[in-house]
């Protein structure tokens, strides 16, 4: 009933778009837009599709089975036919009266690595152009921080993942954290790491 709901929110392209009155979470971050078919709701709707799927086969529901995997595959397509931008090497984080946004953003590049959605290619230039790039707006909660390590850990990158976890979360224990907080922006000083609890 849960993903018949998700399924009835879905625009006249098949896309999750927010409608007036919905609050559409990614993650704490400044300035993330929400407007218009945002590529990470997509993935995760898609992610959605296949467990659905998976579901449908163990419980031996082989219409339903056939029904989510149909949805996911074509979702999985227009995901990249959408969402990928060749001159960025990267998907961009929305969509926009029919038209890509010049924004890229960490999320559905990263879980794209480890849903394994990208192709070889595509996940090296994502690692360059996304997760290794600070030009990319960072991620400044550890619970999402979490997603983006254990993206690159899939890419090879323990070493740096290693020293991201000494500084990141070593940080928050620096500063006196008895538990990691719902946000840790390093360049933040003092009582201003505590903004987003008021």
């Amino acid at each position: 009933s849960l993903m018949e709901y998700c399924l009835g929110r879905r625009n006249k392209d098949g896309l999750m778009q927010g409608l007036p009155g919905d609050w559409i979470f990614i993650d704490w971050a400044d300035k993330l837009s929400k407007k218009g078919e945002v590529s990470f709701e997509q993935l995760l709707l898609c992610r959605s599709l296949e467990t659905m799927a998976l579901c449908a086969d163990i419980a031996k529901d082989t219409k339903s089975a056939e029904q989510y995997k149909t949805m996911s595959t074509d979702l999985r397509k227009k995901l990249f036919d959408i969402y990928w931008n060749e001159s960025k090497k990267a998907l961009v984080h929305s969509r926009v009266d029919g038209q890509q946004t010049e924004n890229v953003t960490r999320y559905a590049n990263m879980f794209s690595i480890f849903f394994d959605y990208f192709n070889a290619d595509q996940k090296q230039a994502v690692k360059k152009s996304v997760l290794l790039n600070d030009q990319i707006q960072k991620i400044t909660t550890p619970y999402m921080r979490f997603y983006e390590l254990e993206a690159l850990c899939a890419m090879g990158e323990q070493k740096y993942v290693t020293q991201q976890i000494k500084d990141y979360w070593g940080g928050m224990l620096e500063l006196g954290a008895t538990s990691f907080w719902e946000e840790y922006n390093p360049s933040k000083k003092g009582a201003e790491h505590y903004a987003m609890y008021g």
